[in-house]
């Protein structure tokens, strides 16, 4: 009888550690921290004198590249991946301490490549040499952040002419002097009526004409400020901010904005953020975070939380419903359209076993799908999508819509994840840059 009950007990006490490690588990997912582990190194001094500012041929300049679609200009990868990529250089300095994570992706110009950081009180604003990794300038300003995944900035920059812009988890809008990182102006969302999001602010800025604009949620879910001066120029709508960076699309000769946020899909007017029209989409936890792709007049868009996607068919006067179905379920993995049909990861991001699948934007009909390639984030350039897998492996992939076509695989090309893999691959002037937390490497792409 005592050994029943003892065996009773032990298994009770089971039972109550493991439905406490799960627990654990789910809230570190939702509101904890990812932890910095690794190599940590300190940040640098810059470089001296600093370098004159450059362009080059296949620049990657804000979210998504040219157009916003995830594709990069440069041309001449290399494609026989069997003895991998070679490595230029890398930098462990992003993160500083160990609650500090950050996600933000680079963006490229010429020689100057921008991409934010954190340490325990401040939001940190790198600019390194793209060709050699060395620092040519750091900017910082003091923001309190939550750590719901990390304080860090999650909103990629924004190069436009000789200025960088920035957008930190907090609501910080700041503009950069591109040269050497002076700060221009310094606006904070939250100042115009912004409500922060429970994972942080997250879009990435958009640069339209004179305009710098963001997601600000609360009483200003979109906001338009001088891109120059940082003066406030309109303000639209009431919400939940979304995840998801503004882009504009051409209707009938006229350009639009396009906000993908807590509650929907909305088109607007850029000169004066009048609201045209909202296409609901309710997404649980208000996560609307890929970017909608345009194709002509039609705009698809996914989420995930068994919410799935759908194609909307546009014209000045609205919208109507072409199809929508749970054939593509992206949480914040932005798929890619080529020659008409929509390549990308569908499932959890947290989970390395998500599906990759081709469909066609038309019809929603699903080509294929596989689960060999993990869950994680793609980037197209020269014929050919680059994914790079939540657990830091990459893969090259041919697109065809008659089957799954893997042409190469890296094993850990990013070394020592512990955590989501979450930034997308980014390819500019030849060149393939992976970022995870506080690292950041280089490797020659072009043959």
């Amino acid at each position: 009888m005592k050994r029943s009950v003892k065996i009773i007990l032990v298994i009770i006490a089971i039972v109550l550690a493991s439905g406490a490690y799960f627990a654990y588990q789910i809230y570190q997912s939702v509101m904890g921290s990812e932890q910095i582990v690794g190599k940590q190194e300190g940040i640098p001094q810059p470089m001296s004198p600093t370098p004159p500012v450059n362009t080059g041929i296949a620049d990657w300049t804000n979210w998504r590249g040219e157009n916003f679609e995830g594709k990069s200009t440069n041309i001449g990868i290399q494609t026989d991946w069997s003895k991998g990529l070679q490595k230029i250089w890398d930098v462990n300095y992003l993160c500083q301490d160990n609650g500090t994570a950050s996600w933000a992706a680079a963006v490229v110009q010429g020689n100057r490549l921008i991409i934010p950081g954190r340490d325990e009180k401040n939001d940190l604003v790198f600019c390194i040499n793209a060709d050699t990794g060395e620092l040519i300038w750091k900017g910082s300003y003091e923001a309190e952040a939550g750590s719901s995944h990390g304080p860090g900035s999650r909103a990629t920059p924004f190069i436009n002419e000789n200025r960088v812009y920035t957008f930190g988890r907090s609501g910080d809008l700041v503009c950069w002097q591109l040269e050497d990182g002076k700060l221009l102006w310094h606006k904070n969302v939250k100042d115009a009526g912004g409500s922060e999001p429970q994972w942080g602010f997250s879009t990435t800025p958009l640069i339209f004409e004179n305009m710098v604009i963001v997601q600000g949620g609360g009483k200003a879910l979109v906001i338009a400020y001088d891109k120059t001066t940082g003066d406030l120029l309109w303000k639209s709508m009431e919400g939940e901010a979304g995840y998801a960076a503004a882009i504009t699309m051409n209707i009938e000769n006229e350009v639009k904005l396009l906000i993908y946020h807590g509650t929907g899909l909305s088109c607007l007017n850029p000169s004066d953020g009048k609201p045209l029209w909202t296409a609901p989409w309710p997404t649980e936890y208000n996560v609307n975070a890929t970017t909608p792709i345009v194709s002509n007049d039609i705009v698809f868009h996914t989420s995930g939380y068994k919410m799935g996607c759908e194609a909307l068919k546009i014209t000045q006067s609205g919208y109507t419903v072409l199809w929508k179905s749970n054939v593509m379920e992206a949480q914040h993995s932005d798929p890619i359209l080529i020659d008409g049909y929509i390549y990308g990861y569908s499932g959890e991001s947290s989970r390395n076993n998500g599906q990759f699948k081709c469909i066609e934007l038309s019809t929603g009909k699903e080509m294929w799908s596989t689960n060999d390639i993990g869950q994680g984030t793609t980037t197209f350039v020269d014929g050919h999508l680059i994914c790079l897998d939540i657990k830091g492996n990459l893969f090259l992939v041919k697109p065809d819509p008659t089957g799954f076509k893997q042409i190469g695989k890296i094993k850990s090309a990013i070394e020592g994840v512990k955590n989501p893999a979450w930034t997308v691959p980014v390819v500019a002037n030849g060149k393939l840059y992976l970022r995870y937390l506080q690292k950041l490497v280089c490797f020659k792409l072009n043959v």
